[in-house]
């Protein structure tokens, strides 16, 4: 193993996505820390898990102290994102100033706000009007800026709706696939005859992973790898030939309570509502190109997913 191989990676938030990150970096020979806010259970193999309240400086200091590359996979409670996530940013920024550790940053399509359905390219402007929009707008902008002086060396990964094994709470995940395999309610949000990007939870990984070992990326945004849109009624009509029934479709227009959604969140994601009122399609070509690493196909996607969950459900039976 390499020199490079046994430096400290540091994933920041013990999700979906940070802890698929951290397995993936620990699959390539990486040395991995796994912070959360409390120790995360179940932590990959060959993963340390650490606990830190990242929003808190000192915390933050902590965390990714020794670390060489720090990813920045946290989220917070829907309804507090736009008053915790500032917070985090400013003290995961400060420690990687202090450390010269480079920074990785888990990013969504939201600074670009509404495009009538025009193709989404690391080149489409950022005209979000959203509060959440807003807020991530001004947070990629900080974070560039901070490259751009000097401060930090940072880079950021965008991606769409995640789906995969271990996404619960995506419009392609536990108000699905359950229900897919059990015969509830399936849920679908607007007009489900439009393309829709969805990034598998792999490919997050492997593209955040990738831009973590290879510091040219630094500076920019990039689409992680993304498999071509679909619309929501050839997914559902994918999920139904692999578990050979039909769905029960519960088609919401508006938002409202549903399933894992409730009102707190479907209140805070009414402004967010039309990423499901026009196509949301995604190119990640230019990742592509630079680093050599292609989507997976969205029908192996699904053949994990619904095969991750098939276990989710057969051990809330027993």
């Amino acid at each position: 193993m390499s020199v490079a191989a046994r430096r400290l990676h540091a994933v920041l938030g013990a999700g979906p996505a940070g802890t698929t990150l951290a397995a993936e970096l620990a699959r390539r020979g990486h040395a991995v820390r796994l912070v959360s806010r409390s120790a995360p259970d179940g932590t990959p193999d060959g993963v340390q898990g650490c606990a830190a309240d990242v929003s808190s400086p000192v915390e933050a200091l902590a965390a990714v102290e020794g670390a060489d590359v720090v990813y920045h996979c946290v989220n917070v409670a829907y309804h507090l994102q736009t008053e915790v996530m500032p917070r985090v940013q400013q003290a995961v920024l400060d420690a990687v100033e202090t450390t010269g550790a480079r920074l990785v940053v888990l990013d969504t399509l939201y600074p670009y706000g509404q495009t009538q359905g025009e193709v989404m390219t690391e080149e489409t402007p950022w005209r979000a009007t959203s509060r959440k929009g807003v807020m991530r707008a001004q947070l990629d902008e900080a974070y560039l800026a901070a490259h751009r002086a000097g401060r930090a060396r940072v880079v950021l990964g965008r991606s769409a709706d995640f789906v995969g094994p271990g996404v619960l709470n995506s419009t392609l995940g536990g108000a699905v696939f359950p229900a897919a395999l059990t015969g509830g309610e399936a849920l679908a949000l607007g007009d489900i005859d439009l393309p829709h990007s969805y990034t598998a939870i792999q490919d997050v990984a492997k593209g955040l992973a990738t831009l973590g070992e290879d510091p040219a990326g630094d500076g920019r945004v990039w689409h992680l790898p993304t498999a071509p849109a679909r619309t929501t009624r050839e997914i559902h009509s994918m999920i139904e030939e692999r578990v050979g029934s039909p769905l029960r479709r519960v088609i919401l227009t508006e938002p409202r309570p549903f399933g894992p959604f409730d009102a707190t969140f479907m209140n805070e994601y009414a402004e967010m509502f039309y990423q499901h009122t026009e196509p949301q399609i995604v190119d990640s070509s230019a990742f592509e190109r630079a680093f050599g690493l292609r989507p997976a196909p969205l029908e192996a996607t699904l053949d994990a997913t619904l095969d991750w969950y098939r276990t989710l459900v057969a051990g809330a039976r027993n």
